[in-house]
């Protein structure tokens, strides 16, 4: 089974992500798990006997690198006067075009959500509402808002992974 076949049969995307949650103890959660099921896509399910056992593996290795790296490297500031120039933080034009391409593709790929799922990831995404807040608003279960988010980011993910599937 490939990682395409697998992830959106999976109904366990919050549960994924509130283990890992639970097990980082970090609030970049949804990255680690995005970063996760992204070295899955790249690598493929073949010789992975349990997918999601090897995405918390990763999420949780990912977190103790993350922890170390913040620990070794403490950023600050520069202090233009004291002669040092910040670096050009413009992309180049090779990298503005395939900004452009993979956001052209997420738009395309959430147009095609049905009106509530897009409503509720833009309500949590954008507004920044909490699961809970969503449901209340809504007249929903929290269930049937953490699965509609789980939905929509496996719909858009595989639309922003479409080239590297095929």
């Amino acid at each position: 089974m490939s990682a395409a076949e697998w992830c959106p049969r999976q109904s366990v995307w919050t549960s994924l992500y509130e283990r890992i949650r639970r097990q980082s103890r970090r609030p970049d959660a949804d990255d680690l798990l995005q970063t996760a099921l992204l070295h899955l896509f790249e690598r493929g399910t073949e010789g992975i006997e349990h997918p999601e056992a090897y995405v918390l593996r990763t999420a949780r290795n990912l977190a103790i690198d993350r922890a170390r790296r913040e620990k070794r490297i403490r950023f600050s500031p520069l202090d233009i006067e004291d002669g040092v120039e910040p670096v050009c933080a413009e992309p180049g034009p090779e990298r503005v075009l395939l900004g452009c391409e993979q956001l052209e593709r997420v738009r395309a790929a959430f147009m095609t959500l049905d009106a509530r799922t897009s409503r509720i990831f833009l309500m949590h995404r954008l507004d920044g509402l909490t699961y809970s807040r969503i449901a209340k608003t809504l007249e929903l279960s929290v269930s049937t808002i953490e699965k509609s988010i789980a939905r929509a980011l496996a719909h858009l993910a595989l639309a922003l992974m479409g080239d590297r599937l095929s």
